[in-house]
C-alpha cells in the first residue's frame, strides 16, 4: 500500500507513521511534479491535489485534505464524480481560529491599536481612551456557518456573556449556547440583530459573495465584522465602503478574495481594518491535531474501516 504525502511531516512524526504502519509505503513528494509522478500508483494522498495530479492517479481510493475547507473540489469535477473518498481535517483548526477571531475583535473593541500608537508616542491617553473602548457583554454575535469553527466562536462568545445567534446551510442541533440556530433564509433577520458578525462558513458556489452590500447595511451602525473561513464570502468593496462611511466600526479579515492580497489593494489602507495573512488556524495545537486525524485515518484505511471526517464532495464540505 502506498500513500503520497503532499506535505511532509517532521522526521519524528514520519518515523512514527512508518513504525505504526509498516505495511504502508509513505512517500513525501517535494514538488508538484513529484506529486504527479508518485501519485500514479498511490492508494491514498495527503494534501490538496491539483486536477493534473488527480488525473495522473490510476488506483487512488482516498484523499485526506489537511484543512477543513475542500473548495479545491470545485475545480476537479472528475474527483467529485469519482468513488474516491475525500476526508478533511475538520475539528483540528477550530480552537485556534476561534481564538484568533476574538484576538481581532478585542483589538478593535478595546482600542489596542490606538493605545499601541499612543505608547509609541509616549503619551498617556486615558481620557480620550474612554471613547475608544467598547464592552462585549450583552451584545449579540451573529455567526454565519455553525460547524466546528462557528461553534468554537460561539463558545467563546458565550463566555464573554454575549448572545449567540447562528445560521447554517444545514440543520444544526442546539448546543445549549446559541439562543437560535437557523437556516440561511434567516440571515437577514440575524444581521439586523447582530452587533458582531463572524463569518465561518465554507466557500461554495452558494456562499460566494453572500455577505454583500445589502447584507452589510442590515447590520447595526457601529457593528463589527470578522471573517476567518475563506475569502470571497464577504464582498470586499462593499465592506470597504461601510468602513469608510462609518457604518461598520471595525473589521478583521484573516482571509481575502485574492491571496496573497496584492500590495496595491485598497483594503490595506481601509480604516479600522485588521488584516492577517490567512493564519488564524496556525498553532502547534492545530498541526498536532491535523496529523493525528490523518494518523487515525491511516489506521482505518489499512483495516478497511470507515474513515473519519468524510466530506460530501458535491456540497464542498
Amino acid at each position: 500500500m502506498k500513500i503520497v504525502l503532499g506535505s511532509r511531516p517532521n522526521d519524528a512524526r514520519l518515523d512514527q507513521f512508518r513504525s505504526a504502519y509498516p505495511q504502508v509505503e509513505f512517500v513525501a513528494a517535494g514538488s508538484p511534479q513529484e506529486v504527479v509522478r508518485e501519485i500514479a500508483d498511490a492508494d491514498a494522498y495527503f494534501g490538496n491535489p491539483t486536477r493534473d495530479a488527480f488525473l495522473a492517479a490510476k488506483k487512488l481510493r482516498w484523499i485526506q485534505a489537511p484543512s477543513a475547507g475542500i473548495e479545491f473540489v470545485h475545480g476537479i469535477p472528475d474527483l467529485v464524480a469519482s468513488d474516491v473518498v475525500l476526508t478533511n481535517a475538520r475539528g483540528a483548526h477550530a480552537t485556534t481560529i476561534a481564538e484568533h477571531t476574538f484576538a481581532m475583535l478585542l483589538t478593535l473593541t478595546r482600542g489596542l491599536r490606538y493605545f499601541d500608537h499612543a505608547k509609541g508616542c509616549h503619551t498617556w491617553l486615558r481620557g480620550d481612551g474612554y471613547r475608544q473602548v467598547v464592552g462585549l457583554a450583552g451584545k449579540t454575535i451573529g455567526i454565519v456557518g455553525y460547524g466546528n469553527i462557528g461553534r468554537a466562536i460561539g463558545k467563546r462568545a458565550h463566555a464573554f456573556e454575549m448572545t449567540v445567534q447562528a445560521v447554517d446551510a444545514q440543520p444544526v442541533a442546539s448546543d445549549g449556547l446559541a439562543s437560535s440556530i437557523r437556516q440561511l433564509d434567516a440571515l437577514p433577520a440575524m444581521l439586523r440583530e447582530a452587533d458582531v458578525l463572524a463569518v465561518a462558513a465554507p466557500i461554495t458556489p452558494e456562499t460566494r459573495g453572500m455577505i454583500g452590500e445589502e447584507q452589510i447595511r442590515l447590520l447595526k451602525p457601529g457593528s463589527y465584522l470578522v471573517a476567518v473561513s475563506r475569502g470571497g464570502i464577504v464582498d470586499e468593496p462593499a465592506l470597504l465602503r461601510a468602513l469608510k462611511d462609518g457604518h461598520i466600526a471595525g473589521a478583521g479579515l484573516d482571509v481575502t478574495a485574492t491571496e496573497p492580497l496584492p500590495s496595491d489593494d485598497l483594503l490595506w489602507d481601509a480604516p479600522n481594518l485588521i488584516i492577517t495573512p490567512h493564519i488564524s488556524g496556525g498553532s502547534q495545537l492545530t498541526t498536532d491535531l491535523m496529523w493525528s486525524i490523518f494518523f487515525e485515518n491511516v489506521g482505518h484505511f489499512v483495516k478497511g474501516e470507515p474513515l473519519r471526517n468524510v466530506t460530501d464532495k458535491r456540497l464542498g464540505y
